[in-house]
């Protein structure tokens, strides 16, 4: 009887893979008061702030229910958190700064944000609305050590598609590149040995013949390629999907 109650409380503790799309032993391990301490201060770093419904907010929440029920003891600390540790770093492209917000290495969170511009002539302010290519690149810099799938061939596939109006896979383009990246992949089995996002969008704004705003049905369309083709059915968190859908995001909030 005294081992069945642990078990018992152990299937009913909240684990990271419960609440972020994360996978491995990070995403078996409950969510321990430490590990959101740790997120909490390293947001307030960053924003000033906690931010609501952000990723500390969500593993405070996550933490407590898992203290109350026993799980776990209020000052814990998930060994894989406290060993590969709780990051928010920033990462700055041209006109505005990517926050991603990781545990162990893994993606649990991604903002795109405006860094501040210059004004118009007239003294208002002026903001270029976020590129389908520059959206791309952003996922250069967050997910390049991603080795590329055939999820995310699909998403350039169609990110290209949106970007310069025509369904024309241009030769030697990003489409095209990554297409090749996700096939030889799959004929290799180290990771190490894979084409990464990385090799496949550094530099993607120069690399498209045309270019536009994301806008939500592209990031829709996007985002529903890249779910179509993963055998998951989900976008990778800070992926091509996840870019395009922050840019278009951020278009909205400074049309």
């Amino acid at each position: 009887m005294s081992q069945e109650q642990p078990q018992r409380e152990q299937q009913e503790a909240l684990k990271y893979g419960d609440v972020f799309n994360v996978n491995g032993e990070l995403a078996e391990q409950p969510i321990a008061p430490q590990d959101a301490a740790m997120m909490q201060s390293a947001e307030a770093m960053v924003f000033g702030q906690t931010q609501k419904g952000g990723p500390a907010s969500v593993m405070q929440a996550a933490a407590a229910k898992n203290e109350r029920s026993g799980v776990v003891s209020h000052e814990d600390t998930t060994q894989v958190a406290g060993d590969e540790g709780v990051t928010v770093a920033e990462t700055q492209v041209p006109g505005r700064r990517i926050v991603t917000e990781s545990v162990a290495g893994q993606i649990l969170g991604q903002y795109v944000e405006p860094l501040p511009v210059t004004a118009g002539a007239e003294g208002d302010v002026v903001e270029a609305p976020i590129a389908i290519g520059e959206a791309l690149a952003a996922t250069a810099l967050v997910a390049g050590e991603k080795p590329v799938e055939q999820s995310d061939a699909a998403a350039i596939r169609v990110a290209e598609a949106r970007a310069t109006g025509s369904s024309v896979v241009t030769p030697g383009g990003l489409a095209a590149t990554a297409q090749s990246a996700a096939s030889v992949n799959e004929r290799l089995t180290q990771d190490v040995d894979k084409i990464t996002l990385n090799d496949v969008l550094t530099g993607a704004p120069a690399r498209l013949p045309a270019d536009k705003a994301a806008t939500r049905q592209d990031a829709e369309g996007v985002m529903e390629a890249e779910i179509r083709n993963n055998p998951s059915l989900t976008a990778y968190p800070g992926g091509v999907a996840a870019s395009v859908a922050a840019a278009a995001r951020l278009n909205e909030r400074t049309a």
